[in-house]
């Protein structure tokens, strides 16, 4: 406490004297020597917010409060000082936004009249919009383009499916007539794996009645689903034993919701084949929300954190299914075909 009482007891009267060198040099002097001294890192900001130099100001604000996140405990005496680098930090960066969207609508730029990536970038700016990444939860893969959502005019085999929107819904309702009922929960766990942190863990709430699945037709959907099956082979489905192809009729029941989460793999994306869709539904993958459209493909990169709900008052479905992403090559599909095998095989 001896060092503290002496830096303190010199800003103090530093302060007192209005000498502001004299209480930054002691200030400084504490910091230097006790990286995580947060009551002199908030007492410096408060001298650079004195000063009018609210930059320097912000810059230990946040120093400070990053301090206090890593720190076992944080003394009472210093919250209302954190507190105040909070507010002091969201007032000033609304003030920053404020300023840099006046100087660019002077100059003829705002996010209307912007480019879409030049309209994110300010909303990012302006910290009107979070920053999403892609964030798999199993395999990453490098270089690929940062975009949660693919327009379905960018595939050339898209109309081919969406053509074959009716058929593929006939044959869904004859599966849901059936007395055999197809769906089952798709969240589940596996005998021998702790169970999903998932609260739709064994619900049918989120059912699925596989088309595809472990790289195989699932029973009896030759016969039953024909037209869904083919359709599914104008698109470039991976081919990985025991994996994939992947696809299933996905279905949310009035009132569920799936929560945030990240799919496994950034080297796909998932396409949804809208069949029945009631009003109130809806999909967030990053920032962006999209409504499912029937006969319309929605292809998102599941590897950003996305949600979905329906909020209706009858049951969603879409066709689901995955492709490998336009942007990785034939050899490098290849590649990883070879390596999620050799995963596959190890856990065998």
């Amino acid at each position: 406490m001896t060092g503290q009482a002496s830096w303190l007891d010199q800003a103090r009267d530093a302060h007192r004297r209005g000498d502001d060198g004299a209480e930054a040099a002691a200030l400084d002097g504490a910091i230097r020597a006790d990286r995580g001294n947060i009551a002199a890192i908030l007492a410096m900001a408060e001298l650079k917010r004195r000063q009018a130099d609210d930059r320097a100001a912000g810059s230990f604000y946040r120093l400070a409060l990053s301090t206090a996140a890593q720190a076992r405990n944080v003394p009472l005496a210093l919250h209302p000082g954190l507190q105040r680098a909070e507010a002091f930090l969201a007032a000033t960066e609304k003030a920053f936004a404020d300023h840099l969207l006046g100087q660019l609508r002077n100059a003829g730029i705002d996010a209307a009249g912007a480019t879409p990536r030049v309209a994110e970038a300010l909303r990012l700016l302006a910290g009107e919009q979070a920053l999403y990444l892609q964030q798999p939860s199993m395999f990453y893969f490098p270089g690929l383009a940062q975009r949660a959502f693919f327009e379905r005019a960018e595939f050339d085999w898209a109309p081919e499916v969406e053509a074959a929107t009716a058929a593929i819904r006939a044959e869904l309702e004859s599966l849901i007539a059936a007395a055999a009922d197809r769906f089952g929960p798709y969240v589940t766990a596996s005998p021998d794996r702790p169970p999903p942190n998932n609260p739709l863990l064994d619900k049918h709430d989120w059912g699925a009645a596989w088309l595809w699945k472990d790289g195989e037709i699932a029973g009896g959907m030759e016969a039953l689903c024909p037209q869904a099956l083919a359709a599914l082979t104008h698109a470039p489905q991976p081919v990985i034993p025991g994996r994939a192809p992947l696809a299933l009729f996905s279905r949310l029941t009035p009132g569920t919701h799936i929560q945030p989460h990240h799919g496994m793999l950034n080297t796909r994306l998932i396409c949804h084949l809208p069949l029945i869709v009631p009003d109130g539904c809806g999909l967030r993958v990053g920032a962006e929300t999209r409504e499912w459209r029937e006969g319309e493909l929605m292809i998102f990169d599941d590897s950003f954190e996305h949600e979905a709900w329906n909020r209706g008052t009858s049951d969603r479905t879409v066709m689901l299914f995955e492709i490998w992403r336009p942007d990785i090559g034939a050899d490098e599909r290849a590649q990883l075909t070879r390596i999620f095998s050799a995963i596959d095989s190890y856990s065998e």
